[in-house]
C-alpha cells in the first residue's frame, strides 16, 4: 500500500514540476515573505503547510495543533479557534534566515481540490449563508455591478448572489473587488514552481493521502485526519453532482472561460477538464 502511494507522490510532483517549467512559471525568482504567507508552521515535526482553502484547510490545521501540543485531540477544536485563535505560526512570521531554514529542512506539503468543485463549495459557503464579510465588502459590489434593476434592500446588504453574477465577478478583468484566498489559483497561493512542496496531497483522495502523510512524518499513532464537515455540517458536501448544476446555469462561454481561468491549476494537479 505504502509502495503505491509513494509512487502517486512521485508522478504528482513530476507533473507539477514538468508543468512549471514548461510555463516557466516563478523559477529562479526570490522567494519574499509574501509567497510564504500562506504557510504554517509545525516545529515539533517540521511540517511547512500550505494552506488552500475548501481542500480540508481547517482539518489540517486541527492536526498540526494536535502535533504541536496545542491539543490533546482534534475533536476538542472549535472552528473559530482554528481560523482566529493565531495558534500557529505562519512562515512569514520568521526572519529571512528562520524562512530559509525551514524551506530547506521541513516537509513542505499542500492539500489540492478539483478546480470547479473547490469553487462551487467556496461560492455555497460564502454567499448561500450569512455572512457579515463576504455579503457586505463582495457581495454588495458584485450586486450593484452585475444587477440590472437590483432592489434597495439587495444593494443594502449584499446578500443574495447568484452563482452566475460571482462568475461574471470572477472573470472580469476590471473586478469591483479585489481576489479573494477561496478562489485564486493554488499556483498563485502557495508558488509551487517556486517552492519545491515533497508532499502534494489531494482532496478527492483526503483519509488516503492525509494517513500516508502522518506516517510518513512519524506522527502519533493515534492521530488520524478527521472526518468531520466544518461548516454547514447538515448540509451535502460539494460533490461533482453539486458542480454540474451550478455549471449549468452558465453560458458555454462562460464555462470556457471559467476553465481557462484556473487552467493552471487543472494542467499542473493534472486534474481532467469537466
Amino acid at each position: 500500500k505504502w509502495k503505491n502511494l509513494y509512487q502517486i507522490q512521485k508522478e504528482r510532483k513530476q507533473i507539477m514540476r514538468e508543468t512549471c517549467s514548461k510555463y516557466k512559471s516563478n523559477n529562479r525568482r526570490i522567494i519574499t515573505p509574501y509567497h510564504v504567507s500562506r504557510i504554517f508552521v509545525e516545529d515539533k515535526y517540521r511540517v511547512l503547510y500550505c494552506e488552500v482553502p475548501k481542500a480540508g484547510c481547517s482539518n489540517w490545521k486541527r492536526v498540526l495543533m494536535v502535533l504541536n501540543g496545542l491539543a490533546s485531540s482534534t475533536k476538542d477544536i472549535q472552528h473559530n479557534t482554528v481560523h482566529y485563535g493565531n495558534y500557529l505560526k505562519r512562515l512569514d512570521g520568521f526572519d529571512h534566515k528562520g524562512i530559509y531554514h525551514r524551506l530547506n529542512t521541513y516537509t513542505k506539503m499542500l492539500f489540492i481540490r478539483e478546480p470547479f468543485e473547490k469553487l462551487v463549495s467556496a461560492f455555497r459557503d460564502k454567499f448561500e449563508h450569512p455572512n457579515n464579510y463576504y455579503h457586505p465588502v463582495f457581495g454588495k459590489a458584485i450586486i450593484s455591478r452585475y444587477r440590472v434593476n437590483a432592489t434597495k434592500e439587495a444593494l443594502r446588504t449584499g446578500a443574495g448572489v447568484t452563482f452566475k453574477e460571482f462568475i461574471q465577478y470572477l472573470l472580469d478583468v476590471h473586478r469591483p473587488v479585489g481576489m479573494d484566498i477561496h478562489w485564486d489559483h493554488v499556483n498563485r497561493l502557495c508558488s509551487p514552481c517556486l517552492i519545491d512542496y515533497d508532499f502534494v496531497g489531494k482532496f478527492e483522495s483526503m483519509e488516503e493521502d492525509a494517513n500516508f502523510f502522518l506516517h510518513l512524518i512519524g506522527a502519533p499513532q493515534n492521530l488520524t485526519f478527521p472526518k468531520f464537515k466544518d461548516r454547514h455540517s447538515n448540509e451535502e458536501r460539494t460533490t461533482t453532482k453539486i458542480t454540474k448544476q451550478y455549471f449549468a446555469q452558465l453560458s458555454p462561454s462562460q464555462r470556457q472561460q471559467s476553465y481557462d481561468f484556473y487552467y493552471m491549476d487543472y494542467l499542473m494537479f493534472n486534474y481532467s477538464k469537466p
